[in-house]
């Protein structure tokens, strides 16, 4: 009786296995399929961001930053800053817009529970503000996709401010 235990246990979890790897095997394919997809527009991948149920890919064309189904025109970023917490801790503010479109950057502290930092990247428009939410990873996971997002941002305000203005600042 104990080796039919035995057998039914170990086929129960073989097919648990095999129904893991299954799965595992679709997810990578989708994956790849977005990141096929992003390529095939002519867009570079700069993070894919943990979400609730899935990766969200941020990414760029010339003119466009894209995150999720959300695009954010390059030419009316304004500022681009790094909050932990819903407060900036880095910040860059282009010069070729007025200072009346320049506002500082703050979110709502949202207590997960759990005593760990929440990363953001707040991109500024003339429109409006993007959140990119990094997430409250541990092992900086959270932290290092905040600031690969905000130096992509802040490379093409500095290209830009560069272009227009001729000088290039350091900040």
């Amino acid at each position: 009786m104990r080796d039919v235990f035995a057998g039914v246990a170990a086929i129960l979890l073989t097919l648990v296995a095999l129904s893991l790897a299954t799965t595992l095997q679709r997810y990578r394919k989708r994956r790849a399929r977005a990141r096929d997809s992003e390529r095939a527009l002519g867009r570079t991948i700069v993070a894919e961001i943990p979400a609730p149920d899935d990766l969200v890919l941020f990414s760029e064309d010339d003119v466009r930053f894209h995150y999720g189904e959300r695009s954010i025109d390059k030419d009316l970023i304004v500022a681009v800053r790094v909050l932990v917490n819903g407060a900036p801790i880095a910040a860059y503010v282009s010069t070729r817009h007025t200072a009346a479109a320049r506002q500082p950057t703050s979110f709502e502290d949202h207590p997960e529970g759990i005593a760990r930092d929440r990363w953001d990247v707040a991109i500024e428009t003339v429109t409006g503000t993007v959140l990119v939410e990094c997430g409250a990873i541990r092992e900086r996971v959270s932290q290092e996709l905040a600031r690969t997002v905000f130096d992509a941002v802040k490379r093409d305000l500095e290209r830009r401010d560069t272009e227009e203005t001729g000088e290039h600042r350091g900040r």
